[in-house]
């Protein structure tokens, strides 16, 4: 996306001054980055006096409960609607990721803003702020808010470190810049506990987590001349001890870690009759664009980080998928 064709964060802070009411989203099953930035944008509306609703498709996800005004997160139900003068979808690359319960609740609004980091980003919506050399939707939101000059209690900081550290890898991934760290610098300043953050964000992961990294970990794979370590997790599985959506966030990094590894790749069975396929995949080397391989499978995302959604059954979405790998580093 051409920055140049970016609404200013000055005609935003305006919006957020004239508009009446608000809706802030994000993608289905949201990460960090997609509640933290939520619950930050929209907590910094309603500090201007605005009545805001936030919503997610899917819903708070449990481990994020511990976010100051998580409780806040609706998931809005079949035929719902919301009321709302404007928009705004944080962190979502694509309008139908935002979930088709979401969209119909919201059918009615005047003004849709869209802000976003990832380079796949389709530019809708009214009015887009989109910056795909953010490594995460929730620097740019501290940007915004710094910029329209709304204060940044110890809550909303709160949210936007949990949205930068973990959509970073804890400050470990390549898109991280010196920028990022002084926006750390600045949310501690604010007040925020990040030693209780740390722990609640990667020290407090329920059993079946473990269950579910210890049988992945039994199923990996390494291929490609020990380029790529993979592992598939299964329906039957995953049913078996009832994971949730969000028990195998973060897990990919067991295999990026690998010595010599320079692309992690997950398949995951999904639920419902139409027998889809998720993938993830990461890369260690920018020379390796997952980004375009998911993008030939209707995905999209970032050079080193990327997903898309195949048709099943397993099997076959890993052998189209293995086959563009190898033509990759061919």
């Amino acid at each position: 996306m051409n920055l140049r064709t970016n609404t200013s964060f000055a005609e935003l802070a305006a919006l957020f001054q004239s508009a009446s009411s608000f809706a802030v989203l994000a993608h289905q099953r949201p990460d960090g980055d997609a509640i933290g930035s939520t619950l930050a944008l929209g907590l910094a509306l309603k500090n201007l006096g605005k009545p805001v609703r936030f919503l997610n498709d899917d819903g708070l996800p449990a481990n994020l409960a511990f976010l100051p005004g998580s409780d806040l997160i609706e998931q809005p139900a079949p035929g719902q609607t919301v009321e709302a003068e404007v928009a705004i979808a944080v962190d979502c690359a694509n309008r139908e990721r935002l979930g088709p319960n979401a969209l119909a609740a919201l059918a009615g609004t005047r003004i849709w803003v869209n802000i976003d980091h990832h380079v796949s980003n389709e530019g809708y919506g009214d009015l887009h702020y989109i910056n795909s050399g953010a490594p995460a939707a929730g620097e740019i939101i501290y940007d915004l808010l710094t910029a329209a000059a709304l204060p940044l209690t110890q809550e909303i900081a709160s949210n936007l470190y949990v949205a930068i550290s973990t959509d970073t890898g804890s400050f470990q991934y390549q898109s991280t810049t010196a920028h990022t760290y002084e926006i750390a610098a600045a949310l501690i300043r604010a007040g925020i506990n990040v030693s209780k953050i740390c722990q609640d964000t990667y020290e407090s992961y329920p059993l079946r987590r473990v269950e579910l990294l210890r049988h992945l970990l039994n199923a990996m794979q390494i291929t490609h001349g020990g380029k790529v370590a993979s592992w598939a997790l299964t329906r039957a599985f995953a049913e078996s001890i009832n994971m949730q959506p969000d028990d195998n966030e973060g897990l990919m990094d067991n295999l990026r870690s690998i010595q010599g590894v320079v692309v992690a790749a997950a398949f995951e069975e999904l639920p419902g009759p139409d027998g889809k396929i998720r993938l993830s995949l990461r890369s260690k080397d920018p020379a390796i664009d997952v980004g375009a391989v998911c993008a030939s499978f209707g995905g999209g995302g970032h050079r080193l980080a990327a997903g898309a959604r195949l048709a099943g059954p397993l099997s076959d979405a890993q052998s189209r998928v293995f086959q563009a790998l190898h033509e990759t580093f061919s």
